[in-house]
């Protein structure tokens, strides 16, 4: 419901910047304190949030759900599906 309201209750003592979930002020934390739990086995590298690490991980399986219906490229996130469009097929269309 705080959503609707605009209630943001949860402030960082940090830096005063507010939330309106704790778990949202909690993942924000990591910002002022560098923590970074979630690890790569493979690598090393590490991330503040799961889904972070999730996408990391497509480095390592080659994975590259996201294919362009122009061309036919496959990309591994969306965002990099985005830029492509962008880029490669944006001048085609005018």
């Amino acid at each position: 419901m705080r959503v609707h309201t605009g209630e943001k209750p949860y402030v960082c003592v940090t830096c005063g910047k507010s939330f309106v979930e704790t778990s949202t002020l909690k993942r924000h934390m990591s910002v002022h304190t560098g923590e970074k739990p979630y690890v790569c086995m493979t690598c090393g590298k590490s991330f503040v949030e799961t889904a972070k690490l999730k996408r990391h991980m497509k480095v390592h399986t080659g994975e590259k759900p996201f294919t362009c219906k122009a061309c036919g490229n496959n990309f591994g996130r969306n965002d990099e599906l985005l830029i492509h469009m962008r880029r490669i097929h944006a001048a085609k269309k005018a």
